[in-house]
């Protein structure tokens, strides 16, 4: 069997068994290598700030006047923020059972640094009242040049609404904001290419400070997610399916071969114009499919919010960072806005990890603990795509099904693609009840 060196998954791991070693056999030498996770640590955080706002404003104002929008867009938006709640819910449960941070050796650390989390920690739940005063800026300029992660997503989220009630008039500004967006996703992608050099650095850094003993810390992370993902899509979710008339299972071998294009690419955003088309196929009505799935791709997304609330907490494990109730319901506040639009492109789970860390008042959970997850972050990125692909396309069905927009008879004969014929032409025609209502 070939392997590919080109690669990004088998660069980073070949670089993860590098680091073990080096970190292993080399201790001394490892401790120098941290340098190479703190500058693409910086380098994430250097493009935070402007993609969120980016992402949530575009995500409001493509949208349009939600008066407009009606019912169908309501209900999405209240589906996607209690099932994505429900997600991140389920991650923290299962992090506080689990505690896959709890026991990492971290000797190696300055005390005084382990210190200043704890009690600014503590601090904290004095200063609730500041905490929300500092939400909305002073200065939107000043926010942004200091990175002051609430304040931009306030102002974003403002931002947002004001476009979406103009509607057509900030077209053009729209259409600028995407191209900008994706510049900005661009050098993501661009910076990623450094991740395996990083990966090497943050795992010598830790296995030679901390011992093998972390190693199985972030084993334990990984299973953990996995696990979590998985009861999510087979129990909640089909769940939800059931309720609704429809099988999980029936409908995950329908965008069987979508799941393996996301499980290759690790961005859920590679398959959006097929996943368009099957679900037409399947039997959701055009206008359901053209409103819910991109909407979805941004307030939608399951996974991400299971990885970051389950990452988040771990990260204040492995510091001994204890969590009050109110700091615990402020992470899952910060993950409500933060996680939007967090999709796209492999790598946005450590810039969107990143930026929540940042909201987090007084810096409660390190941002610097982010680099304990570089290593490890790429291959828990396929299950976060696959998971919100699944969690979008979940909810296309549900929506269309509950304003009796859904075709059963398509559902059953699942047909092919053909990819060289337009979408229209592919769906099935002539139900009155079913099109355009």
């Amino acid at each position: 069997m070939r392997i590919n060196l080109r690669n990004l998954t088998v660069q980073v791991l070949i670089a993860i068994a590098l680091g073990i070693l080096v970190g292993e056999f080399f201790p001394k030498s490892a401790d120098n290598l941290k340098l190479l996770g703190d500058i693409f640590i910086k380098l994430i955080k250097m493009v935070i700030a402007p993609i969120v706002f980016l992402t949530i404003v575009i995500g409001f104002a493509n949208m349009g006047d939600l008066k407009k929008i009606g019912r169908i867009g309501g209900k999405a938006l209240l589906y996607f923020e209690l099932v994505t709640t429900f997600a991140m819910a389920i991650g923290i449960v299962v992090m506080h059972v689990i505690q896959p941070g709890v026991g990492m050796n971290i000797a190696g650390m300055k005390a005084d640094d382990v210190a200043k989390y704890t009690n600014q920690a503590a601090e904290t739940s004095h200063s609730f009242i500041d905490y929300l005063l500092n939400i909305v800026p002073d200065n939107v300029v000043g926010a942004f040049a200091k990175g002051d992660m609430l304040p931009i997503l306030f102002f974003s989220i403002l931002f947002g609404l004001a476009m979406a009630a103009l509607g057509e008039k900030v077209k053009p500004v729209i259409e600028s904001f995407e191209k900008i967006n994706e510049v900005f996703f661009k050098l993501v992608a661009m910076l990623m290419k450094f991740s395996p050099i990083a990966a090497f650095g943050a795992m010598s850094y830790t296995i030679g400070k901390f011992g093998l003993g972390s190693l199985f810390s972030l084993g334990k992370m990984m299973g953990s997610v996995y696990i979590t993902m998985f009861l999510f899509i087979v129990v909640v979710l089909g769940l939800i399916c059931r309720y609704f008339g429809f099988s999980i299972f029936h409908l995950l071998r329908h965008i069987k071969e979508e799941i393996l294009l996301v499980l290759g690419t690790s961005s859920s955003e590679s398959a959006l114009p097929r996943i368009m088309v099957k679900l037409e196929q399947y039997g959701c009505s055009k206008p359901v499919v053209g409103l819910v799935i991109p909407a979805g791709y941004s307030f939608n997304l399951d996974g991400t919010s299971i990885y970051l609330s389950m990452s988040g907490l771990f990260i204040a494990q492995a510091f001994g960072v204890h969590l009050s109730i109110i700091q615990v319901l402020t992470l899952l506040g910060v993950l409500m806005f933060v996680s939007k639009g967090a999709a796209g492109v492999t790598g946005s789970g450590l810039v969107t990890l990143a930026a929540t860390l940042a909201a987090i008042p007084h810096n409660v959970i390190p941002v610097e603990g982010v680099a304990l997850l570089i290593g490890v972050d790429r291959f828990m990125s396929e299950a976060r795509a696959i998971t919100n692909l699944i969690g979008n396309t979940v909810a296309t069905v549900v929506i269309a099904k509950s304003e009796k927009q859904f075709n059963p008879k398509a559902a059953v004969q699942t047909p092919i693609i053909d990819s060289d014929v337009p979408i229209a032409s592919q769906t099935l025609k002539g139900n009155p009840q079913y099109i355009g209502k």
